[in-house]
């Protein structure tokens, strides 16, 4: 069994141009970034427990709460989801859950990671990994476990910033063998690491662009040049959301008026557009012309 969404993503994957997957962090978001023309989007932990929980991500939250979330986002949009399963929430049994669970959800692809659990968001400090053959081992357990053989597993190793850059390569190219469709160390932001790391370690390379945290600020021309086959800008949407909201907010609190913000809001049509409103409108009224016809159809027996 295979579904137009994880197809699609292998397709768009092995395309030679890159990949660009904005991050939501709820439907609404995800739906703006279809709007916007994007091809595919990816559904991460930061920007989802934020929007959950408005709490930093160190792995408070479960899979069937993340399992709900990625249902709504997927939901709302035709282009396909990569979402984040942290560490597969526990040991292969757990894995087997999570991965029928989000295909279930919509899910095109996921990456699991090899942290501890509960994990930690990459760009924190105190990560720890778990043995190579523990991860291994759920990696096998996810790809048996998925019922749609297109479904993108990827995984992804936190051993760069914990034990370096050559363990990560070499956790990465393990992962591949076990059966991960992609592999990526977490946290390498130099150029010449992420060259080496598209050179050395098999299948695509999906690289995470945060201009919130690394020290390396590149941009999406600069990860093109270097090979990637796809980014993923995982907190995008969120953060500017909230410089919008936090300036907005500021702005109407300091001069008590609405007039101050009026000329940046949304246009209450626009957002109706996006939601579709005419659509749902049109339904209503689809269903409740054919249930006139059923009463009004002649000869129909009324109860005594």
């Amino acid at each position: 069994m295979t579904t137009v969404a994880t197809n699609r993503f292998r397709e768009l994957l092995a395309a030679p141009e890159v990949l660009v997957m904005p991050g939501a962090y709820d439907a609404l978001s995800a739906r703006m970034i279809e709007k916007a023309g994007f091809h595919a989007l990816t559904a991460g932990g930061l920007a989802g427990i934020a929007g959950m929980l408005a709490e930093p991500d160190i792995g408070q939250s479960n899979m069937r709460d993340y399992a709900d979330h990625y249902a709504r986002v997927c939901g709302a949009v035709s282009i396909p989801v990569m979402v984040d399963g942290d560490t597969g929430f526990g040991d292969v049994n757990n894995v087997r859950h999570m991965v029928r669970a989000f295909e279930a959800a919509g899910a095109a692809g996921f990456f699991i990671n090899d942290q501890i659990f509960p994990q930690r968001c990459g760009y924190l400090p105190g990560k720890q990994i778990i043995p190579v053959e523990d991860m291994l081992a759920k990696i096998k357990a996810a790809v048996d476990a998925r019922r749609d053989e297109s479904l993108v597993i990827g995984a992804r190793t936190d051993a760069a910033l914990v034990s370096g850059l050559n363990e990560a390569i070499d956790r990465s190219c393990l992962f591949v063998e076990a059966g991960a469709d992609i592999a990526k160390p977490q946290c390498v932001d130099r150029p010449e690491d992420i060259a080496r790391v598209v050179r050395e370690v098999p299948g695509p390379h999906i690289t995470t662009l945060s201009q919130a945290a690394g020290a390396h600020k590149l941009d999406i021309a600069d990860l093109t040049a270097l090979g990637v086959a796809a980014i993923s800008l995982p907190s995008v949407t969120l953060f500017t959301a909230m410089a919008a909201m936090k300036n907005n907010l500021a702005t109407l609190k300091r001069e008590n008026a609405l007039g101050a913000v009026a000329a940046s809001l949304l246009p209450l049509d626009e957002y109706y557009e996006l939601t579709g409103l005419d659509a749902l409108l049109a339904r209503e009224k689809e269903y409740q012309e054919a249930a006139r016809k059923l009463t009004a159809k002649p000869g129909r027996k009324k109860s005594a």
